[in-house]
């Protein structure tokens, strides 16, 4: 890719999320409700798209994600419905637009956003291979030296069928193998890019048009992988239906993925996902969006998944779980 108005390049270290995902310790379960996540209305989900269509069906119109940014003011809110239509429009833009294939890669390069867990569930509803975009200042503790290090980063001449970045980001993908860039201004209300840049597709003036219906095409192999792995978070975390997860992980990270998106999917949660906190509104902000439990990049070493102790950022309210996964040995 190459872009005229890119300045400065920076690398990016390209990780496939399922690697990512994948390699990771597993949180500890009990025993008696082990892996399959018994009673979790992601039990027996065939992949990822199924797992939305579960919580869909379910419970339609109960919030699942709420987003802030405390730099911006901006607060929305998506209920099933309402972000299953958003997936759907930008797979079919995938698939419809942009010619993606089972196997393609689609690479990703977002900070903590609403958009970026739906192009993370749209990529792996159109059966592609989601690669995330780690930037120096995105790496968590979860994933160094841990599991990341685990994980074979791919090469930066490796070819992205797709490569959706923000739009402030675009420098660091100038060297990457793109066939095609869709940029996010990432501005409230999904506004369009401030410039238009040659080359480059803008997400807010494509994806509009496309369907709210998508047909998923059967889900590769990996994805079941990944629906244990999540149910076994579920389980670890003890989530259940009612569990509301205060979340700030980058998308690049394990925790971002795992615990963030894919964990409290398979178990019927719904997330408040915060972009730069102010930890001053944290304590109002617990209290508003009735969370009970907070997802922490700081991994566990020794003790339970599940602490029930204050400690991130600052004091937590009783009550509140603070959820971490393991670390590596």
């Amino acid at each position: 890719m190459s872009t005229p108005n890119a300045t400065s390049a920076t690398s990016s270290r390209l990780v496939r999320a399922a690697d990512l995902i994948l390699a990771a310790p597993a949180v500890a379960d009990d025993e008696a409700t082990s892996a399959t996540g018994t009673g979790l209305p992601g039990m027996g989900a065939r992949g990822i798209a199924d797992l939305l269509a579960r919580r869909l069906a379910a419970d339609p119109s109960r919030p699942l994600v709420t987003f802030y940014d405390d730099e911006t003011g901006e607060r929305v809110e998506f209920s099933a419905t309402t972000l299953d239509n958003w997936v759907a429009k930008t797979a079919n833009m995938l698939v419809d637009t942009l010619g993606l294939g089972p196997g393609d890669r689609v690479g990703m390069d977002l900070p903590p956003h609403w958009l970026a867990l739906v192009i993370a569930l749209a990529t792996w509803s159109a059966g592609g291979d989601l690669v995330v975009a780690q930037q120096p200042t995105d790496q968590q503790p979860t994933d160094q030296p841990g599991a990341s290090s685990k994980v074979a980063a791919l090469a930066p001449t490796t070819p992205l069928h797709v490569l959706f970045v923000a739009q402030d980001r675009l420098d660091a993908a100038v060297d990457l193998d793109v066939d095609e860039t869709v940029a996010l201004s990432l501005r409230p209300l999904g506004g369009r890019m401030t410039r238009s840049i040659p080359g480059v597709l803008d997400y807010a003036v494509e994806v509009p048009s496309h369907g709210d219906r998508f047909g998923a095409p059967p889900p590769p192999s990996v994805q079941a992988d990944l629906v244990r792995r999540a149910l076994r978070t579920a389980v670890g975390w003890r989530l259940g239906a009612s569990d509301r997860l205060l979340v700030t992980a980058t998308p690049s990270s394990t925790t971002g993925l795992l615990g963030g998106l894919l964990a409290p999917l398979s178990a019927g949660a719904s997330v408040v996902l915060c972009r730069r906190l102010d930890p001053d509104l944290l304590t109002r902000r617990i209290e508003a969006e009735r969370v009970t439990a907070i997802v922490t990049d700081t991994p566990t070493v020794d003790g339970p998944a599940v602490d029930a102790r204050s400690g991130w950022p600052g004091e937590a309210a009783a009550g509140v779980r603070v959820l971490r996964l393991p670390a590596s040995a």
